[in-house]
């Protein structure tokens, strides 16, 4: 099977989940698929919202695709049980062996009688605790050894994968046995979500009023990348929990999506571009400014959505002072249509 058959299963899937095509998050699709030809053990590494999901999916979907041949992944997560309960344990009662979950997935995956291909999936925080005993898995012995003595072989069709933020707490014993992909936050960033959102809701026609996508994305320019909105607040503002860009931004859309609900389905109405673009600042003030204290909340305010132009409350100087009112003190009344 050649490379470009891949490629073009990724760009059919990509496109048909409505996915934004990024040539280097694309490239992170590819570079797991090379890396699966050549090893058993793949890490890929990379902060929460970059898309290490999506990649793992796009790429099995293709490769099914691609060979017509059935490929099925076992997702765990190691750190939602303890490490007797993952691999096994003998029970201190009956003397009796209890399996774990990981050598149980590992019996089912690995077994000659299997037409298809399984990707294990390791969805959690690698430490020292549980993956030290996974280092004869990763190395060219591709052995299970349980503490019963029990020792499993790995199946040629069976790739042994990790989904991890970082690794920290991994030993170079087990760094040196596996292949490591890191996904950077700038692969991906934070925009392709906002232009799949504009365009889910235009193709379902869900939209608040058939020119909302083209409102969205001047929103977006105008508030957030003119005025470097996340690089102000990363280096100027105090957060009481770090939060990534992609993150913010998900909440952002997600607080208009529930906002504009009001309008489009309790109250049937097509929301007018002054509406909608308080709606918008509303979102932006909650989403990239709602783990702030009150002082960041007023400098928020004041510096980056009044210096921008934001259609804001009217608060006067006094009250800004003396009591710290700003747009969090505020809501679009579905009624007024005004703060």
């Amino acid at each position: 099977m050649t490379h470009e058959a891949v490629e073009k299963q990724v760009k059919i899937f990509c496109l048909d989940q409505n996915l934004q095509i990024i040539p280097q998050w694309k490239l992170k699709i590819i570079q797991l698929y090379e890396t699966s030809l050549v090893r058993h053990g793949i890490m890929v590494v990379g902060s929460a919202g970059c898309g290490k999901t999506t990649i793992f999916n796009i790429l099995l979907k293709s490769l099914e695709a691609a060979q017509g041949v059935r490929y099925k992944s076992e997702i765990i997560n190691p750190k939602s049980v303890t490490n007797a309960q993952l691999f096994g344990e003998q029970s201190a009662s009956t003397g009796e062996w209890v399996p774990g979950v990981l050598a149980e997935i590992w019996k089912k995956v690995n077994n000659k009688q299997n037409k298809h291909t399984s990707w294990i999936i390791c969805d959690g925080p690698v430490d020292a605790i549980w993956i030290e005993s996974m280092n004869t898995v990763l190395d060219d012995n591709r052995m299970l050894t349980l503490a019963n003595a029990e020792r499993i072989p790995m199946a040629d069709s069976t790739k042994m994968t990790f989904e991890v933020e970082n690794l920290n707490n991994a030993s170079p014993a087990t760094v040196s046995r596996a292949v490591i992909i890191f996904v950077s936050p700038e692969d991906l960033s934070w925009r392709p979500l906002v232009d799949t959102w504009c365009e889910d809701r235009d193709k379902e026609k869900s939209y608040a009023n058939p020119e909302e996508k083209n409102w969205v994305r001047e929103f977006v320019v105008k508030y957030i990348e003119k005025t470097k909105m996340l690089r102000e607040i990363s280096s100027k503002y105090l957060y009481m929990m770090q939060t990534p860009a992609v993150v913010r931004a998900t909440m952002l859309l997600n607080l208009l999506e529930a906002s504009i609900q009001v309008f489009t389905k309790e109250r049937q109405e097509i929301i007018d571009r002054k509406t909608y673009e308080m709606i918008f600042i509303y979102s932006l003030a909650w989403s990239m400014a709602g783990l702030m204290e009150t002082d960041d909340r007023v400098k928020f305010h004041k510096e980056l959505l009044e210096k921008a132009g934001a259609p804001l409350p009217q608060i006067s100087a006094q009250k800004q002072l003396t009591e710290k009112e700003s747009v969090f003190d505020y809501y679009v009344d579905p009624e007024t249509k005004q703060w």
